[in-house]
């Protein structure tokens, strides 16, 4: 992504990557922002991560459409397993891009892609300007 990052965002460290087939990767560091309890990541920092994901998706699917307003309906959060001292990664998909209302699944994994440590899914509102 070419636009800069929000505060919140800059503070998880948070950062992107293409992954395969040109999938937007968000990626964030391991480090004392974003602990919880010793040595695991926390919760928040592991939801705000999710909702990176996912509005970065929904804002690839919408494309130059300017004059759309995002804003969240709904969104749940189910935590797998602790996340430790390494990486961690998230993405997301679409699934649903209505004229008013998108749905949007993220999963955050670290080191193995195939056991995510949490995912999300959100539904939200699109105003057309």
């Amino acid at each position: 992504m070419t636009d800069p990052l929000p505060p919140y965002a800059r503070l998880l460290g948070l950062s992107t990557r293409r992954g395969d087939d040109d999938e937007l990767v968000w990626i964030m560091p391991f480090r004392e922002e974003v602990i919880g309890r010793p040595g695991y990541l926390h919760g928040g920092a592991i939801a705000g991560l999710l909702e990176f994901a996912a509005l970065g998706a929904l804002y690839e699917a919408l494309g130059s459409r300017e004059g759309v307003t995002v804003k969240p309906i709904n969104v749940t959060v189910d935590f797998m397993r602790g996340g430790t001292d390494h990486e961690t990664c998230a993405s997301a998909v679409v699934t649903r891009l209505g004229k008013r209302v998108a749905n949007v699944e993220a999963h955050a994994w670290q080191q193995d892609r195939a056991k995510p440590i949490a995912a999300a899914h959100m539904n939200l509102l699109l105003r057309r300007n």
